[in-house]
């Protein structure tokens, strides 16, 4: 599991420095997140490192990142297939009318899809085609004065699309990027939330969901991940805590299930090999759900911070087949 400590925002290096910046911001800025290694550094994480993320407006991005010793999910040696690209995935679902409802507009990013999308739409997501753990992702609003984008609690604003493109592009570099439609997420107690929606195989290889969990959305954040800043609760608690009638919660868990199954029968008739999914469902806030993507290493270590561990130890149930242990 890579965590993501601690994100120094806004290390200011002025309009007309290179990515590192002047010596002196640079020497600051690591000497800041040396600091945050520091205090947050305990025996539960085994190494750590600073990524230098990018340049977006006019400030520098670093993160700082711990590996825990538990668990990381892309080494993790169980049998069950790896694709990385988001791309390819959404591609796989497009395929298939049935999904077609399901899935918010997705494009790789480039400057006539970002000139469409902001077009066609009030929010647009800027994300990692193999980006993981909500790292990386922008969240573009348009603006009466143009435009206004926020990665994590930082806010940059531009008054035209070609400014926007710009920036966005640099920060990009040579890593290739997604653009997708946002969606107004339900709330739970005011709250934003997304669905986590794990589907398994039984050892006579049918899909089966074995799992419906939410993430709750941290203040300021532009994502619900757990690794920045997202709380993990159970599904019944979170839907509670909606303004949807209690009939309709039930036959929301219902379709979910259905269409967790559908996503794995859909991505066998694609590439063989895979044991569980792990989709990522948004909820809007007519109650329509959205599949914002499909991981095929999905975690499930947060789930070992609820108080009842029941939805953990089911996963790892089904998991023990094709040699998944934790």
């Amino acid at each position: 599991m890579v965590a993501s400590l601690g994100r120094l925002n806004g290390c200011k290096t002025g309009s007309n420095d290179d990515l590192l910046g002047k010596t002196s911001a640079r020497s600051m800025c690591l000497l800041t997140l040396l600091i945050i290694i520091l205090l947050f550094l305990d025996e539960k994480w085994s190494q750590a490192h600073i990524l230098v993320q990018g340049h977006h407006g006019d400030s520098l991005y670093f993160s700082a990142y711990a590996k825990q010793k538990e668990e990381s999910p892309l080494t993790m040696k169980y049998k069950s297939s790896i694709i990385q690209s988001k791309w390819k995935k959404t591609q796989w679902l497009l395929k298939d009318s049935y999904f077609l409802k399901y899935v918010p507009h997705t494009l790789p990013f480039n400057k006539k899809n970002l000139s469409a999308m902001l077009d066609d739409y009030s929010s647009v997501f800027f994300k990692p085609t193999n980006g993981s753990g909500g790292i990386n992702i922008i969240r573009i609003r348009k603006t009466d004065r143009g435009y206004l984008s926020q990665m994590n609690a930082t806010e940059t604003s531009y008054s035209t699309t070609n400014q926007l493109y710009n920036d966005l592009n640099r920060f990009a570099g040579s890593r290739s990027y997604l653009l997708q439609k946002g969606i107004h997420l339900a709330k739970s107690n005011g709250k934003p939330f997304d669905i986590r929606v794990m589907v398994q195989k039984t050892r006579q290889g049918d899909w089966v969901s074995t799992a419906l969990f939410t993430k709750i959305g941290s203040p300021n954040k532009v994502t619900t991940n757990y690794t920045q800043g997202g709380t993990v609760r159970t599904f019944s608690e979170t839907m509670n805590g909606t303004d949807f009638s209690p009939t309709f919660i039930p036959q929301l868990e219902s379709k979910l299930k259905r269409l967790g199954v559908a996503v794995g029968n859909n991505f066998d008739r694609h590439h063989k090999g895979f044991q569980e999914l792990g989709l990522d469902v948004a909820l809007d806030q007519t109650g329509k759900p959205w599949i914002l993507e499909v991981n095929t290493r999905p975690q499930i270590y947060p789930l070992k911070a609820l108080k009842n561990k029941n939805l953990y130890y089911k996963i790892l149930s089904y998991g023990k087949h094709y040699g998944r242990f934790k």
